[in-house]
């Protein structure tokens, strides 16, 4: 396994991961306030669950995302 490739790829991933997730959580957000569902001062609960195929491993992290 070439170390630096993994790691590059790896993080590339993961920043795709990270930008595109913090898109769709606030997108979400915005339109439940929108929409009235949300008020705009609740606690979200939250979960990611990571998956890689090829090999043993599922991560779950679970948090709440505060709005206010």
């Amino acid at each position: 396994m070439n170390e630096d490739v993994f790691n590059a790829s790896l993080r590339k991933f993961l920043k795709q991961v990270g930008v595109t997730s913090q898109r769709e959580i606030e997108k979400a957000v915005r339109d439940a306030i929108d929409s009235g569902k949300l008020k705009g001062h609740e606690k979200l609960p939250a979960k990611m669950v990571l998956t890689v195929g090829g090999v043993t491993l599922s991560h779950e992290v679970n948090d709440e995302i505060e709005l206010g």
